[in-house]
């Protein structure tokens, strides 16, 4: 059941995922990759608005949707590429900014169910 529970919030997470993705890179050219930026943000304060909560409702929204909409090896790559190509200044923004903005965010979850 819990591995049910699981991948029905993965099986809105992930295709959720690739429609943001898709739909930022279509609108909008930045320094960074704000799209993986937006989306492990959001992910990172889905989590932390879990983390309280029953059985079920961690199953599904934090490990189900919010491990597969956000991504880690997206960010990884994508920072690794900037360094390569000689960005170091974008990596290193793109790098704080998603470290500040998920701790962040996910702070703001879990003190918004207290």
């Amino acid at each position: 059941m819990r591995a049910l529970l699981i991948a029905l919030g993965a099986g809105v997470g992930a295709p959720l995922r690739f429609i943001i993705d898709k739909k930022v890179k279509k609108h909008h050219r930045s320094l960074i990759p704000i799209e993986t930026l937006l989306i492990n943000t959001i992910g990172s304060f889905v989590l932390g608005l879990t983390v309280r909560s029953d059985g079920n409702t961690i199953l599904i929204l934090g490990t189900g949707f919010a491990g597969a909409f956000t991504t880690w090896s997206t960010f990884a790559v994508e920072t690794h590429h900037l360094f390569d190509h000689k960005h170091r200044l974008k990596a290193w923004l793109y790098l704080a900014l998603t470290l500040i903005l998920g701790i962040s965010a996910a702070w703001l979850g879990v003190n918004l169910t207290n």
